[in-house]
């Protein structure tokens, strides 16, 4: 129960400050420039030599590599649809191909279909097992999934220790879903010591890149003098940034943070929002 003493606004930003740990997955159709490099040095004098300077093993491994690569590629084109009738059947055929010589990106798309029977029947034990072995090869997106798993206990039991493990590895990367969800870990204190400084340290990581649910969160601890300075200005920047993303709750809490503020007050955290500016470029993608 939210005390009958707060403010609607007060309320609103307790009632939803969270999120908790709802992450939205989607996969970029990433290129690899090892890739490119080859195809460059094809036909030259120096294709061995320049062969080996992203592929040790020589050109043996590389062709290896160009057959996954290709297999993985075709089955992003049946799940999008591009160039090819959308086939969600075929796409995993070809992500199997590739996973089971172990593609790290195929393996990751394996278990999202698995996830979410999507072109297979749905499983999560199959979606974590395709997830760890991408995530163990370092796929920040497949810690993030293999996070969720772990912290939702689909399929597996729930295990918040093993969530943050995954998501901090992720974090490590510069991934920010897995920032965000780390710092709701810490928030509420699940498989990590509640900490409400490393949990907005956290949310502000993801929050310089862009990702609407950490700016609405970390704006909440600015309103709630949670691990930073109670700050109207500060918290009401960060509701107007992740209002523009469409971040609905925002807008709500926006909307009645005004009525609290100076006019003063209000055209300064509208300019700190005009004048922002995203500190990285790897919102929802991480390092791959």
């Amino acid at each position: 129960m939210i005390p009958a003493m707060y403010s609607d606004c007060e309320k609103l930003i307790r009632a939803t400050l969270i999120a908790f740990l709802v992450v939205v997955l989607t996969t970029p159709d990433a290129t690899s420039g090892q890739f490119e490099d080859a195809d460059a040095a094809y036909g030259t004098s120096d294709y061995s030599v320049r062969i080996r300077q992203s592929f040790p093993n020589g050109v043996p491994d590389a062709q290896h590599r160009f057959i996954a690569e290709a297999q993985y590629r075709l089955g992003m084109h049946y799940c999008f649809g591009k160039g090819v009738p959308q086939n969600y059947e075929e796409a995993t055929k070809w992500f199997r191909l590739a996973a089971d010589q172990g593609l790290d990106r195929a393996q990751f798309e394996l278990g999202t279909a698995y996830e979410d029977g999507r072109g297979v029947p749905q499983s999560y034990a199959d979606a974590e097992q395709w997830f760890r072995l991408a995530a163990g090869q370092g796929l920040g997106l497949a810690q993030v999934a293999l996070g969720s798993i772990y912290s939702s206990g689909r399929g597996v039991p729930q295990n918040y220790d093993e969530a943050a493990k995954w998501y901090r590895r992720a974090a490590d990367q510069g991934l920010a879903r897995a920032e965000f969800a780390l710092g709701t870990l810490y928030h509420v204190g699940h498989g990590v010591p509640q900490n409400y400084l490393e949990a907005a340290n956290w949310y502000r990581r993801a929050a310089d890149q862009g990702f609407e649910s950490a700016q609405y969160n970390l704006g909440g601890m600015y309103y709630l003098g949670l691990g930073v300075p109670k700050d109207l200005v500060s918290a009401q920047m960060y509701f107007y940034l992740a209002a523009a993303r469409g971040h609905e709750e925002a807008r709500k809490v926006r909307d009645d943070l005004e009525k609290q503020m100076t006019a003063e007050q209000i055209r300064e955290a509208q300019k700190r929002a005009d004048e922002w500016k995203p500190k990285s470029s790897s919102y929802g993608q991480g390092a791959q």
